[in-house]
Parts: structure tokens; C-alpha cells; sequence
């Protein structure tokens, strides 16, 4: 059986008009354009989008982190970690840049970051040790507590 187009519902969206909408969080804050959209084989829903940062920049957000889809933008529940981004103490000390991010295997939700603060020497923050995120990574520990920390 087929259906007109007309009969479609008001919150039915094509796939195709989502490549290209930007996407920013509650702060204002722009990560970037949709570049693709996710699909469920099974269920046919949004398991969540990728995003074309920069040049080489691109990243998978899974379908928890979308809040709002509009006509021009995609607007997150919650800012995204990514790599790349600064890492700053407590403070407002510059620590490093995120380097890895480590998933839980089944989850895939975020357990830990992995931090450079230069060309070789990096440790890992378990996501308990996160203060704040954003633009920038916000550590709950002062850049002094960072240089202690042993890897783990």
C-alpha cells in the first residue's frame, strides 16, 4: 500500500534535509555541521548523526546527545567531548589537549580521557575527575594534582 506525500505527519523530516544543519548545544556554543545521518537497519530511528568539524574533523554523536532537530539546526541536550579540544585545571591552567577518548565496549558511553600535554607524554583522567565541559575540557583538579597523577 503507498501513501501520498501530503499525508505525511507535521515532525517527519526527510534524511536528506539534515546534512548541513548546524549544530550547537545549549550554550550557544557551534561544533559544527551535520554531515551524516544514522539509521537503525531494525528499527528504522535516529541512532545519532555525524559531524563535520574541520577539515579531517569528523565525529559521531549518538542519538542521547539530540535534543531538538529544526529546519536549520541541531540542537545538543548536553556538549559533546571531543578530541582535540583544550583541557584546563580547575583554575583556568592550561593542561594539554584531548588526545583518545576511552568507551565502555557495550555502552559506548565515555569512561575516561586521555590528556597530551606536549609531543609524547600523556596520562588518562577517569570521567569522575571532569569538572565542567564545553569549549574546553574543565578538570575538578588543579594543574599540580595533574602532574601527580600516575596513569593508570
Amino acid at each position: 500500500m503507498s501513501v501520498k506525500l501530503e499525508d505525511t505527519k507535521e515532525h517527519m523530516m526527510a534524511a536528506d534535509s539534515f546534512p548541513g544543519k548546524t549544530v550547537i548545544d545549549r550554550e550557544g556554543i557551534e561544533y559544527g555541521k551535520v554531515k551524516h545521518i544514522h539509521i537503525n537497519p531494525d528499527t528504522l530511528y535516529v541512532c545519532g548523526v555525524t559531524i563535520h568539524q574541520s577539515f579531517r574533523r569528523d565525529y559521531f554523536l549518538a542519538d542521547d546527545y539530540i535534543d531538538v532537530i529544526t529546519e536549520k539546526t541541531l540542537l545538543l541536550s548536553r556538549p559533546p567531548i571531543r578530541i582535540g579540544i583544550p583541557v584546563i585545571d580547575m583554575d583556568r591552567r592550561k593542561i594539554g589537549k584531548v588526545k583518545n577518548i576511552h568507551r565502555h565496549p557495550d555502552t559506548k558511553e565515555f569512561e575516561s580521557i586521555e590528556i597530551t600535554d606536549g609531543l609524547v607524554h600523556t596520562k588518562t583522567i577517569s570521567k569522575s575527575e571532569i569538572w565542567g565541559l564545553g569549549e574546553k575540557v574543565i578538570l575538578g583538579i588543579t594543574k599540580a594534582q595533574f602532574k601527580e597523577l600516575q596513569n593508570f
